[in-house]
């Protein structure tokens, strides 16, 4: 049985949880409508949607960590880091509705994520395989 190791493969993760982020951010509009008939008698959305939010940051989280950990670059620190802190503060703000932020704010942060790490795997497999 072959065990994944997921310090090597933290961008993929972390791109595909910014990727599932980003689709559950572009569907939660459609499951309020759909819902809408519903929200006299009880809630608009099933409890566990709310919850992917956290559960994608977490996920990212170690991403992106994992991530950060394993490159010299610092540029690319500062830059998977930057998003990160982004969408957390954008999903605590939309948690505990601090403030009213645009929707595209989430959404740029996600693609921001999703667009650098595959950015990130190009040019590392680029320059690699050229070295070799």
């Amino acid at each position: 049985m072959k065990i994944i190791n997921f310090t090597s493969r933290s961008d993929i993760i972390g791109a595909t949880a910014s990727a599932m982020c980003f689709i559950h951010c572009l569907v939660t509009p459609f499951l309020f409508v759909a819902y809408s008939n519903t929200a006299i008698i009880e809630d608009t959305h099933p409890w566990w949607w709310g919850i992917l939010d956290i559960v994608f940051l977490v996920i990212s989280f170690f991403a992106v960590y994992w991530s950060t950990y394993n490159t010299s670059k610092q540029f690319v620190k500062y830059t998977f880091w930057t998003l990160w802190m982004l969408l957390a503060l954008i999903i605590i703000n939309e948690k505990w509705e601090i403030a009213h932020i645009a929707e595209v704010f989430i959404y740029l942060t996600t693609l921001g994520l999703v667009f650098y790490t595959f950015i990130i795997v190009v040019i590392v497999n680029v320059k690699t395989t050229n070295v070799a």
